[in-house]
Parts: structure tokens; C-alpha cells; sequence
């Protein structure tokens, strides 16, 4: 058995003595991180397929290629976004000299989730690795078999004087936030995130907390509605819905939804045939705890297409429900699942008022034509991202934050937003002594 303490201590000795903070070494680090994702491929697709059923194709585009992406862009820029920031003084310090350094926070934790349990575990560790830290990665016990292949993988290619990963559950994760670190980075839900802050206030610990909520889906009246059906099965029934920022549920302005739900259902049938449970395309709820839980929220509302379920296989199909109500089931949590509501509002002003009604969402997404409807949404709804013509995509894009506001989370990631969370922005100023 890993003894936690132990291990903590182990890092923060390296850390001490300097071993993460050459930029040779974060570069190297990088580097191997990159060849174990390759080498390793066929290790990580066949763990994905055990623990959710993801085919090899969606599996390596969202969890390997993803990595493997974010790793070149920062070994790309690493050097522009470690240097020395010039701060330009006001004139009553002049003459003198002003810049922004950054340096390594020390050691973080990166407590991964289960539905993207590769993507969701290493791609913070891009960051923290670029930004000179030590690292205990967490994965997910509830997909053990990729937590497994991490465990295994991770020590073989990574520097293990500074990288650890520690399995387990409830009692591994507790015990490892009982421990003193530099930064805590989560991805989950908001009662665990909760769990997270409480135990970082102790040491005063900085968080980055990537929670869900409910992202809504504003169709309005003037686009092509076969283009936003697609749009929407592509990225609302990825990974069987269990995706953070699939959408969770559609606005559909003034006489839209009656238009858009046989499209949908087309649009479904395109994609995972007749019988989705037959499509390699198609995954699987990841445990019978949530199946069950999705399986109660079918009942919100008038089945347009799907509602077949099969608890043995852990199989939901790709559902659509029209004549939701507000207060239904469906629309009290977030789905994360296989489920579609669609509710009618006459107006954008109706849109606009049932979303600032509720928590601030992880992302926001519309389909309009109208600039000015556009503009809006961007000045009068809070969010963690908005994307207008294609939901998800934001998260793919190296330059864009990505990251909540109030329950859908906080902190950013990313690209240069890694470097900033995972590093302390020392101010410097530097004035001639004559």
C-alpha cells in the first residue's frame, strides 16, 4: 500500500532541490509525456473501451490526440510564455525597472474524473509539468481500468522523483487532501468540489475547481435547423452524453422545437443507425449507480426518439424528450447522460431570463443568425465559455480559457492559462541605488 505522506514528502524534497525547475527538465518531461500517450496508444484505447465502451476513434481523438495536442502547442511556445512579462512604471518610480516572473507554485494535486479519465487526468499535468512543478496525479477509481494503465505507465516514462500517482477512493483522496500542497486542481461535481476547497482552506491552498451544470442550447427561429440537429447529436451524445460540456438542454424560440425534433431524431439515426446499441460508435453509462439515475429522468417529459434502456449492458439510448416542464426531474441536475429535454420559450427575452434564473453554467451555446441576438446573449447571461454555431468546440482551442464561474467552477486552464494557474506571477521591481 502507497503510504501517502510519504510520497508527498518524497516530491517536495525534489521540488526543494530544484530537479523541476530547469526548463530542460520541463521539457524533457513533456517530451516523454508525449511518447507514452503514443507508444502506449493501444494501452489506453483498449483500457477506454473496458471502463466506458468508447471506440478506438473517438476514444484517441478526445483523450490521446488531445493530449498529444496540447502538449506540442506548449513545448511551441514555452519559452514566450515563461519569460519575464515588462511592467511599465508609473513616473514617480522612474527611474526603475518593473517585470512579472513566474515561478513554480511546488507541488500540485490533479484529482481526475472518470469520463474523460486519461484527457481529464494528464492534460492539467501538461501545465504543471511546463510550469516547473511536482505532481500527484489522481485518477478515477471509477474507471479502474485506465487508472490502472496510468498508475503502470505513468512511473515508466515520467521523472518518479517528482511524478507520483496514487490509486484508490474515498479513502486514498481524503488522506491526500489531508496533505499540504501548492495547488489543487479537481474536475467533478460541485459536492466534491466543495469537499476540495474545504480541506485546501486548511493550508491555504489555491484551487482550480472544473465542475458541469446544466449548458443550455439557444436555437432561435432563423437558422438552418438540420445543420444545428446535427451540430447538437455530434456533441450533446459523445461519450453516451457524459461530457461536461455536452449540452444539457435546448431553448427553442418561438415555433422552432415542433421543427427541430424529427430532425433530431434523423440526425441520430445518421449516426448511430436504427439500433444504437448494435453501433461501435455509441458508449455506455459507466456504472449501474448512474444508469439508474438516468434511467428515473426519462419520465421528465414525451419521448420523441429513444428511451430504450438495458440496465444488464448499462445501455440508455440516445434519448430526446419534448413537453418538459422546468421544475421536472430532468431539469433539476445535470444530465450527464444520454438525455435531450427540449423546452419552447416564445423569445430570447425568455431564453435569456430562464437562464440567468439559474446557476451560471460551465458553457452557454446558441444557433442564430442575428448579430445583434449574439451580442445579447455575450452582455445580458454569465458562463464559463459561450459558443455560437457549434457547441463544445471552445474546449479544443489552445488560445481560449477554459474554466466555470460560481457552481459550474473556477480557475482557467489551457495553453499560456496552465502556466498562469500552476505559477506564482512574482512581481519585480528594480530600482538603481543612485
Amino acid at each position: 500500500m502507497i503510504e501517502i505522506p510519504a510520497v508527498v514528502s518524497r516530491l517536495r524534497t525534489a521540488f526543494a532541490a530544484g530537479r523541476t525547475k530547469p526548463l530542460a527538465w520541463r521539457r524533457e518531461q513533456l517530451g516523454a509525456l508525449k511518447r507514452m500517450l503514443l507508444e502506449r496508444e493501444d494501452d489506453f484505447l483498449e483500457a477506454l473501451h473496458t471502463d466506458l465502451g468508447k471506440n478506438a476513434v473517438e476514444a484517441q481523438r478526445t483523450e490521446v490526440v488531445f493530449i498529444v495536442n496540447e502538449v506540442d502547442d506548449t513545448l511551441e511556445h514555452l519559452d514566450e510564455w515563461l519569460a519575464p512579462q515588462p511592467a511599465a512604471l508609473p513616473p514617480r518610480l522612474q527611474p526603475g525597472e518593473g517585470r512579472v516572473v513566474r515561478e513554480p507554485l511546488g507541488v500540485a494535486l490533479i484529482i481526475g474524473p472518470w469520463n474523460y479519465p486519461l484527457h481529464l487526468a494528464l492534460a492539467p499535468l501538461v501545465g504543471v509539468l511546463a510550469a516547473g512543478n511536482a505532481a500527484v496525479v489522481k485518477p478515477s477509481e471509477l474507471s479502474p481500468t485506465v487508472s490502472a494503465a496510468i498508475a503502470r505507465l505513468v512511473p515508466e516514462y515520467l521523472d518518479r522523483e517528482a511524478v507520483a500517482v496514487v490509486e484508490g477512493a474515498i479513502p486514498e483522496t481524503t488522506e491526500l487532501l489531508a496533505q499540504r500542497f501548492d495547488h489543487i486542481f479537481y474536475t467533478g461535481n460541485g459536492a466534491v468540489g466543495r469537499i476540495v476547497m474545504t480541506a485546501a482552506a486548511k493550508h491555504l491552498t489555491p484551487v482550480a475547481l472544473e465542475l458541469g451544470g446544466k449548458s443550455p442550447v439557444i436555437v432561435d427561429t432563423d437558422v438552418d435547423l438540420g445543420v444545428v440537429a446535427e451540430r447538437i447529436v455530434d456533441t450533446k451524445f459523445l461519450n453516451a452524453g457524459q461530457t461536461c460540456v455536452a449540452p444539457d438542454y435546448v431553448l427553442a424560440l418561438g415555433d422552432t422545437a415542433a421543427k427541430l425534433e424529427p430532425l433530431l431524431a434523423q440526425a441520430l439515426r445518421a449516426k448511430f443507425g436504427d439500433d444504437p446499441a448494435e453501433s461501435p460508435a455509441y458508449g455506455r453509462i459507466v456504472n449501474t449507480r448512474h444508469f439508474d439515475r438516468l434511467a428515473r429522468l426519462l419520465a421528465s417529459g414525451r419521448v420523441v426518439t429513444g428511451g430504450r434502456t438495458d440496465r444488464a449492458a448499462k445501455f440508455i439510448a440516445p434519448t430526446v424528450l419534448t413537453e418538459v416542464a422546468p421544475d421536472s426531474p430532468v431539469m433539476g441536475e445535470e444530465i450527464f447522460g444520454p438525455i435531450l429535454p427540449i423546452l419552447s420559450v416564445p423569445s430570447l427575452d425568455d431564453a435569456i431570463a430562464f437562464i440567468t434564473g439559474r446557476d451560471k453554467p460551465l458553457a452557454l451555446y446558441a444557433f442564430t443568425g442575428s448579430e445583434a441576438n449574439k451580442q445579447r446573449i455575450l452582455a445580458e447571461t454569465s458562463s464559463g465559455a459561450v459558443t455560437f454555431g457549434m457547441p463544445v468546440l471552445h474546449l479544443v482551442a489552445p488560445e481560449l480559457p477554459f474554466g466555470g464561474v460560481g457552481e459550474s467552477g473556477m480557475g482557467r486552464y489551457h495553453g499560456k492559462y496552465s502556466i498562469d494557474t500552476f505559477s506564482n506571477l512574482k512581481a519585480v521591481l528594480d530600482k538603481p541605488l543612485s
